[in-house]
């Protein structure tokens, strides 16, 4: 069986980082770690070809060498998962498809002419499929009913098959599901929550397979909530510790994890010592009356403001997930974001507009209420909110445009940046030191150019450098390559105004045709 693995377009997003990629020659932030590990379920008697669209095209030849075509996709890669699908189709090929999104929504695939869907997760599923194969049927669905997969059986992930020079980071995975509850995430319908993990022997495997790869960089620990089992999770961290300093540290680490990391003081230190130097926080908002409704309590424990900062000074920059537009919430909730950001000098802000993603409790709850716009839900920050709020969407959206202008304002990213990495701790474990690359010299030499010289902030640009090269030494490559970030930023924030503005103004007509209809009805009756 000769197997094309083709992963769907992302379109431009938060998470896209196209200016910064440009700067070190690099096409995608992370690969697709879902297909390297299907890849590594099937068969090994199979022949696999993977293309990452957002590297390059299909060819031809790739098509016409493919006896079967799968695609996975998150929410986001829907439009070019279902054209994908299509081509497939129209050359004649036997598709199957998984991943989050067709499991979420699978109606939409087999409209698209998906022969096989492989739901939930793969190492219940992908059996089911090869089964089936095997059997000679031409389609099928494959589902787990509920149950969850012991994940210290999944197999080291097809590394092998990536175009390594095309990404920043590889991505790896230790534990899936969450023990928390809130009410529009998505991640506890899809995996559950009971965290379950890898042994952190399986685990070292695959770092091992990574580095016998020749992979030097970041790795991104993939995994939606990396605290969610804190036992498990301190015992892998004593042994990667000890595999980091045997192999001088060639990976650095970034994951995500609840804001109650802030209360374990040994974890955070281990983390630091294991060569982490950043976590991703969903604090959603400062607003504590939506954490309540939410179901969001684990960000009502203890400060927020505190929480971060301790986080912070344990040597792990914060990324914060923020959004807007929750039931109940207050005029003003865009701005007390901003300020929230402010007080706590995170650099980073993913923000966004509420989505009902399909067959959450948000999802159901507002479906009940009959609030829902359009059965389906998109997470990129180009989308206007697919449900009825409680204030008017107009008044959401231009608070929403407005925080985002400023929270990518090039003086204030900066001054953030610089106040984040003053309080910063230091690292706990150094790589051996190595002359940089060209690629890395150049990339140097154009953010200090278009900060440092052309772009009115150039003092700031200087006086935050030298002043963290002078009293926090340590950190100083990792600031400019955060100051380098707001380089996507910049570009990006305009096309969320653009994009948004521009749906909004398609909604406000569409809501004055409607009010004109009900109108004319009424005097005509």
């Amino acid at each position: 069986m000769r197997v094309l693995l083709v992963y769907p377009r992302f379109p431009k997003t938060f998470w896209s980082y196209e200016k910064i990629l440009e700067l070190v020659n690099r096409k995608v932030l992370l690969p697709p770690l879902g297909l390297v590990t299907v890849a590594a379920i099937l068969p090994q008697a199979w022949e696999f070809k993977l293309v990452d669209r957002n590297i390059r095209p299909v060819t031809e030849a790739e098509w016409q060498w493919a006896d079967l075509v799968i695609l996975s996709a998150m929410i986001v890669q829907k439009d070019d998962l279902l054209d994908q699908i299509r081509e497939a189709k129209r050359r004649g090929k036997r598709v199957a498809v998984g991943g989050p999104y067709p499991t979420s929504v699978p109606q939409e695939a087999e409209i698209a002419g998906a022969d096989y869907l492989i739901l939930d997760e793969g190492e219940i599923t992908l059996p089911m499929f090869v089964e089936a194969i095997a059997q000679g049927k031409t389609s099928g669905t494959f589902r787990s009913s509920g149950e969850k997969p012991d994940v210290t059986t999944t197999p080291i992930p097809r590394y092998d098959l990536l175009e390594f020079d095309a990404y920043d980071s590889m991505s790896i995975q230790f534990s899936r599901g969450c023990p928390f509850q809130c009410e529009f995430c998505d991640i506890i319908v899809l995996y559950g929550r009971k965290p379950r993990t890898k042994s952190p022997k399986q685990l070292l495997a695959e770092l091992e397979y990574l580095y016998s790869l020749g992979w030097r960089r970041g790795v991104f620990m993939v995994d939606d909530n990396f605290i969610g089992n804190k036992r498990n999770v301190k015992l892998l961290l004593q042994e990667l510790k000890v595999w980091q300093a045997e192999h001088q540290y060639p990976f650095r680490f970034n994951t995500e994890a609840s804001v109650d990391l802030a209360q374990d003081q040994e974890l955070m230190d281990l983390m630091v010592e294991c060569n982490f130097d950043a976590v991703f926080l969903g604090i959603e908002t400062p607003d504590e009356d939506s954490l309540q409704l939410t179901k969001k309590f684990q960000n009502t424990r203890s400060s927020l403001i505190e929480s971060v900062q301790t986080i912070t000074r344990a040597g792990l920059r914060p990324i914060a997930g923020f959004i807007i537009g929750f039931d109940g919430e207050k005029a003003g909730a865009g701005d007390r974001i901003v300020r929230f950001a402010e007080q706590t000098a995170i650099p980073t802000t993913t923000f966004a507009m509420l989505q009902a993603l399909p067959n959450t409790a948000l999802w159901h709850r507002l479906d009940k209420e009959g609030r829902l716009r359009g059965k389906d839900g998109n997470i990129n920050q180009t989308t206007l909110m697919n449900f009825i709020p409680t204030r008017s969407l107009e008044q959401i959206t231009r608070e929403y445009i407005e925080s985002f202008w400023q929270l990518y304002d090039p003086i204030k990213y900066l001054d953030r940046t610089y106040r984040c990495f003053l309080m910063l701790g230091a690292p706990k474990c150094k790589a051996p030191a190595k002359m940089p690359s060209w690629v890395d010299i150049r990339a140097l030499l154009i953010v200090c150019w278009r900060q440092g010289i052309k772009r009115n902030t150039r003092w700031k640009f200087w006086h935050h450098l030298f002043s963290i090269i002078k009293h926090n030494p340590e950190v100083w490559d990792h600031y400019l390559a955060v100051c380098a970030h707001n380089e996507h930023f910049l570009e990006y924030r305009q096309i969320v105004r653009d994009e948004l503005e521009a749906q909004l103004a398609e909604f406000l007509a569409r809501e004055a045709e409607i009010q004109a209809e009900i109108k004319t009805s009424v005097l005509a009756s």
